[in-house]
């Protein structure tokens, strides 16, 4: 990893995108583009990037593999957009997943579409 990456990135791409929203720069920001716009614009993003990760991951090879990874990372990228956009903080993501951990998938989404359900 190149010395002036934080090896922390995850915190400091949340960091950056939050400073970008209180604190927009005058000179042209492709997140504050996106803040600005607002959901549309970052679902839609969001989609496109789910679209190219699925394309993706079926390419062979390590061309295909590094593909892969630059796609997910445009997903994850824009998903933290959207997060920032919505003031979500990371910690209530990462609650949402530790609540989940050790439960069974099946039984994770079963509990979630009763409490979805009109009867339950």
């Amino acid at each position: 990893m190149a010395d002036d990456i934080p090896q922390a990135i995850l915190p400091e791409l949340i960091r950056v995108i939050a400073d970008r929203k209180a604190n927009p720069p005058a000179q042209p920001s492709y997140v504050v583009s996106l803040l600005t716009a607002g959901t549309a614009k970052i679902c839609g993003k969001i989609t496109e990037e789910a679209r190219e990760v699925v394309e993706a991951a079926d390419e062979p090879g390590t061309e295909g593999r590094a593909h892969l990874i630059h796609e997910i990372a445009d997903l994850l990228f824009h998903t933290l957009v959207l997060l920032g956009h919505r003031d979500i903080d990371w910690s209530e993501i990462e609650s949402e997943l530790a609540r989940r951990f050790g439960v069974s998938g099946v039984v994770e989404k079963e509990n979630r579409a009763q409490t979805r359900s009109p009867n339950a």
